[in-house]
């Protein structure tokens, strides 16, 4: 393919500088993209509606201006993408250059007199250009309150186990704010002092308390102002706050302890890594009880993948990073006692509603007399919101390869579907201040990922190990028996009591959520070494087990390195990138490209651990096995230095879909093994540059599309389970072919045509999708017997299907259903060790002895063949059993993506696709 010439480039170059922002005090800097950065956010920006909006909406299903109107293109390149060119881009992406187009300007105001925001007409995102930089920080404030005010809402209460008080008592919101309050039970004293900590940091430091309080003003400016001129939510009205006829009630203002809230339930969900240990040592013993300890250990390290040699690494480069691995011959670890482990209690005093029974949600019915009635009958947000998530992809190809020889990137996060979205689009302009992309509502006072003015930036969930899990033992301080229930732990040689966070929550029925009134209290036990997550015996003596993370304490540290991603002075080249990447204490992979470099680089406190502990195991709680440098009064600690943080200049390509980072570093559970969904990308771009053919922007899309409408079962899978089978017998023929004409065909869920809501090869589909579990079920248990079986199905699923359905049990559903992200947690390395063992394959970091059918290819086959014919004859209302959204057995429905509610605006079903929520296009063709 030739190089882009002169000709298009000065063309690119025109185009580009047409974008302007009217008003003397709204000129955006120079545009070094050139109108080649494109992005997309489903399903639109504005995620609020006034109450008479959302009764238009319950009884007409009308919606908000600006609510949905990028949906239809996200959607639109799963059918469309084979067809894709540059000149097509925009079919599926907005553009992403700074600035508004004249003929784009929907409308000009001052929210404040030093700051102008310009919304455009394409999607109603704000272009925020400040005169001071506390201009530009309370316009992102003042414009994301006017966009996601109780989306914000909602989620500061989530974070701090109040959601029942705040929106009804439903058993959705009773679950996800136990949830989060058990990952993050602080005090305010506690948020307030994190705040304190890092206004502290020198200037930068003082610089971002600045910028988050006049955030936090320009919230509450639009608190005020839209309560005012009712103009608020209308959600406030169905949860009770505010009376639609009177307008008495109240909107409570936003704090900067709001801001840490929300970090840390961010954080909690996206950038942490490790934690499971429990589970970890159940499931290993258990293998070892079954096969004795050295083949037992064997088939653990197979299972566990730790650091599988097979597994692909973003660093390709032949470097290795060395973090997180067990040791040869590790001490203190503390294994429970079988049978010992209970989980550590959290509800206590329930009353009323809280007692009883939690129902199945059911579709709601619009009472057209009373329609806001019961919209929040199965939660104000999703019930398994607080679920850590490894989501998020990136593909980024050097310049060596593309056509224009400029470095190409298509990346974005995962982050789940909600309407409104999780994350809002935006433009800062100000002083200090040059980007555009998005941030997490409520935290949008700089870009988190976007681009600033000649540079772009993603990132992937990590998840490299920083939390830990002690044992520590229990004690009385009278010197009486101790047991179990014990309160009281010993540390550094004292018996101390724990520390109790409560949340005394209570509710009554509202018009949204009609939860009878209940009450319980919330209560974490606090150690020195973390809250308590489990009880048990360790060698017959009680212990708690806490956990230990990096960041517990630190939720906000990250702000100085969002900061300096913010300033073009602080980024003029990747290294600065880096750098600036290294001051991020969660765990994600970032990605970098302009115009002449890509680079990588791995953040998190990374704390250093003695080099005899495991951390994948539970660790015994004395200073002979703390992590160095420990302050158990501040939790810090020593952490690794940027040098050895997983980094890359200029590789030939990156990619990420939350596979491992680099040879050495330890995946923290047992997912980034021999195959995993990076895999998918992986493969595409790899093939594509050894064949000398570059990369265009179209192409690279398309190969992030090609895969994420492709099944990582069938595709990495599947041909080897076929191979085992080879002739099939008569009953299992008809079977085995639909398989085969579905493989040829790519193994994709992909619709017989857009819109169709069928798809295409569906018998096969449906069939590969009732076998998977029986066939891991059938490959597994009789080998390692059933209670080793289900200690390992408890430590990872055995599937991510885009339904959440087929994993394992009737009637099980893990995660979150209709979340568009698959295929990352399942058993699908260990199946294909396994199965390539049985094929007499030599496979490394395998079981050694082949699980399946005893080791016997035959018994195996037979295996295969048998639960093939019992896939066949399952009933597709139990393969796709149906839920609130879907009728059982509707195959289409069961996969598609729904866009949560959080409020009262639902959306449109769209066709599965694996790919990123928020997705950037970028290919710079010029540089500061």
């Amino acid at each position: 393919m030739a190089r882009r010439s002169l000709v298009v480039t000065l063309v690119a170059v025109i185009a580009g500088s047409l974008l302007i922002a009217p008003g003397a005090n709204a000129q955006p800097p120079e545009d070094y993209c050139r109108q080649q950065c494109h992005d997309i956010l489903p399903p639109g920006q504005n995620g609020n509606a006034t109450f008479a909006e959302l009764v238009s909406h319950m009884l007409l299903g009308t919606r908000p201006k600006h609510s949905d109107d990028q949906l239809q293109k996200y959607d639109a390149l799963a059918g469309g993408y084979r067809e894709l060119t540059t000149g097509t881009i925009q079919e599926f992406f907005n553009d992403h250059s700074f600035g508004v187009r004249p003929d784009d300007v929907e409308r000009t105001y001052r929210p404040r007199a030093d700051v102008t925001v310009v919304r455009d007409k394409t999607a109603g995102v704000p272009h925020v250009y400040g005169d001071t930089r506390s201009g530009t920080t309370f316009g992102a404030g003042y414009t994301t309150a006017e966009d996601k005010l109780f989306l914000m809402d909602a989620l500061r209460h989530a974070g701090r186990g109040e959601v029942t008080p705040f929106a009804g008592g439903a058993p959705a919101n009773r679950k996800l704010e136990q949830s989060f309050f058990s990952v993050s039970p602080y005090t305010e004293e506690e948020l307030r002092d994190q705040i304190d900590r890092v206004a502290a940091q020198g200037e930068r430091g003082r610089m971002a308390l600045q910028d988050a309080q006049s955030y936090v003003d320009g919230i509450n400016a639009y608190i005020q102002e839209s309560h005012r001129g009712r103009y608020f939510p209308g959600e406030y009205v169905a949860t009770g706050h505010v009376d639609p006829v009177t307008n008495e009630g109240r909107i409570e203002p936003f704090e900067l302890t709001d801001l840490v809230v929300l970090a840390s339930l961010i954080g909690a969900q996206f950038g942490g890594g490790g934690g499971g240990e429990v589970q970890n040592a159940v499931a290993r013993m258990s293998l070892h009880e079954r096969f004795g300890p050295e083949r037992g250990e064997q088939v653990w390290a197979a299972f566990r993948a730790e650091n599988d040699p097979e597994a692909i690494s973003t660093i390709h480069d032949g470097s290795s990073f060395e973090y997180g691995n067990a040791p040869a011959d590790p001490e203190g670890v503390a294994l429970p006692d079988p049978g010992s482990v209970a989980d550590q209690q959290l509800v206590f005093d329930p009353t009323g509603s809280a007692n009883q029974p939690d129902e199945k949600p059911s579709r709601p019915v619009v009472d057209p007399e009373d329609p806001l009635r019961g919209m929040f009958d199965d939660g104000v947000l999703p019930a398994d919101m607080a679920e850590r998530r490894g989501m998020s992809n990136a593909l980024v190809v050097s310049g060596a390869h593309t056509e224009s020889g400029h470095p190409v990137a298509v990346f974005g996060p995962q982050t789940g579907y909600f309407s409104p979205q999780l994350l809002t689009l935006q433009e800062l302009q100000g002083p200090g201040i040059s980007s555009k992309g998005a941030s997490f509502a409520g935290l949008s006072f700089y870009t988190l990922l976007g681009r600033g003015q000649d540079y772009s930036w993603s990132a992937t969930t990590a998840s490299q190990d920083v939390i830990d899990t002690y044992a520590v033992e229990l004690c009385s301080p009278d010197g009486g028996p101790v047991t179990k229930d014990s309160n009281f732990y010993r540390f550094h040689g004292e018996c101390l009591p724990m520390q109790t966070m409560e949340r005394q929550n209570s509710w009554k029925p509202n018009l949204g959520d009609d939860t009878p009134e209940g009450s319980y209290r919330l209560v974490s036990f606090r150690t020195r070494h973390g809250p308590v997550t489990h009880r048990a015996t360790v060698d017959g003596k009680p212990v708690a087990y806490t956990t230990a993370r990096s960041t517990f304490l630190h939720e906000v540290d990250s702000i100085i390195g969002f900061q300096k991603f913010n300033d073009p002075s602080a980024v003029s080249s990747a290294e600065d990138f880096q750098r600036a990447a290294h001051d991020i204490n969660y765990t994600f992979n970032w990605f970098y490209a302009d115009s002449r470099d890509t680079a990588y680089f791995n953040s998190g406190a990374n704390v250093v651990r003695r080099p005899h502990v495991d951390p994948s195991m539970p660790i015994v709680s004395d200073p002979a096995h703390e992590w160095p440098g420990w302050d158990p009064e501040t939790n810090t600690a020593t952490y690794q230095p940027f040098a050895e943080h997983p980094n890359s200049l200029n590789q030939d390509y990156y990619i990420s879909w939350n596979n491992k980072q680099v040879p050495g570093t330890a995946g923290d559970r047992a997912e980034k093994g021999a195959v995993q969904r990076g895999d998918l990308l992986d493969r595409r771009v790899r093939e594509q540059i050894a064949s000398g053919d570059e990369f265009s922007r179209a192409e690279l899309v398309r190969a992030m599309a090609d895969a994420a409408v492709t099944d990582l079962r069938a595709e990495r899978v599947l041909p080897d389970l076929l191979r085992v089978i080879g002739e099939p017998d008569e009953r299992s023929k008809q079977l085995v072919d639909e398989l085969r004409a579905w493989l040829a065909d790519g193994g994709k869920r992909t619709e017989t045509s857009p819109g169709s809501k069928s798809y295409a090869h569906a018998e096969a589909i449906e069939l590969f999708d009732a076998w998977w579990p029986l066939l891991v079920r059938g490959e597994f248990e009789p080998a390692v017997g059933t209670p080793a079986y289900q200690a390992m199905t408890a430590m990872m699923q055995i599937n991510e299907s885009p339904s959440g359905w087929q994993n394992g049990e009737p009637g099980l559903h893990v995660g979150q259903g209709h979340q568009g992200s698959t295929f990352q947690f399942g058993w699908f390395g260990q199946v294909s060790k396994d199965i390539r063992a049985v094929l007499g394959e030599q496979v490394p970091g395998g079981f050694g002895a082949p699980l399946c059918g005893g080791g016997d290819p035959g018994a195996c086959r037979q295996m295969l063949l048998d639960t093939l014919v019992q896939a066949a004859a399952t009933p597709s209302e139990e393969t796709y059993p149906g839920d609130a959204d879907c009728d059982p057995g509707d195959q289409w429905c069961a996969d598609s993506i729904v866009q949560n509610k959080v409020g009262g605006i639902d959306q449109d079903k769209i066709s599965w696709q694996n790919r990123p929520t928020y997705q950037q296009v970028i290919e710079f063709p010029a540089h500061r």
